[in-house]
């Protein structure tokens, strides 16, 4: 313990997926925020840490929601929802430039610029308060662009080219190549 140097408590999970959350506001215009705090809650569910934000009061009218996984080419316009509120921005969304489509599945808006989009459905809310909550959310369906997958079919996620936050520095991290293969490669250490 000599060279390690203690940092105290910080909200420093590594890495951190770039979810960007699409939701319809009241007038049916799609919207899109970005949160950093979320996972896989078991096979079929997910977990967000939600603040206070338009996209929670939309939640609050409709549980239905997607989640999308930011990539290189979308990190300006992800990032910039993450910054820019709907309240203050009436134009944020066509900003972004991003095209959205009304989900089959759910009520919610599919951001066709992503690779790989969530279809959910919140089954339960934790901690609710005036700062926001979390929500544990089943995921309904997936959809995965095409051009994104492997020749088995597969979703390709090295092609995916997806980030991650990096709550150290405050910055954005190009998830790379794969190295290895869960479930298998620790079987040559006997």
């Amino acid at each position: 313990m000599d060279k390690m140097k203690s940092f105290g408590q910080k909200p420093w999970v590594l890495p951190q997926p770039v979810l960007i959350i699409g939701t319809y506001n009241n007038d049916g215009t799609p919207n899109a925020m970005n949160a950093a705090w979320g996972g896989q809650w078991d096979s079929k569910e997910i977990m967000i840490s939600m603040g206070s934000h338009a996209t929670t009061e939309n939640l609050a009218c409709c549980n239905e929601f997607t989640v999308a996984f930011a990539t290189r080419d979308t990190m300006v316009a992800a990032d910039f929802v993450g910054i820019v509120s709907a309240k203050n921005d009436p134009k944020k969304m066509q900003k972004t430039g991003w095209t959205a489509v009304k989900s089959d599945n759910i009520n919610a808006p599919v951001f066709t610029d992503f690779p790989m989009t969530l279809e959910c459905r919140i089954l339960r809310k934790i901690d609710e308060s005036a700062e926001g909550y979390y929500i544990i959310a089943e995921i309904v369906n997936i959809l995965v662009d095409e051009t994104y997958l492997t020749n088995d079919g597969k979703p390709d996620v090295e092609k995916m080219q997806l980030i991650a936050y990096e709550p150290v520095s405050h910055g954005y991290i190009a998830l790379g190549e794969r190295i290895g293969n869960a479930f298998s490669d620790g079987k040559k250490i006997k």
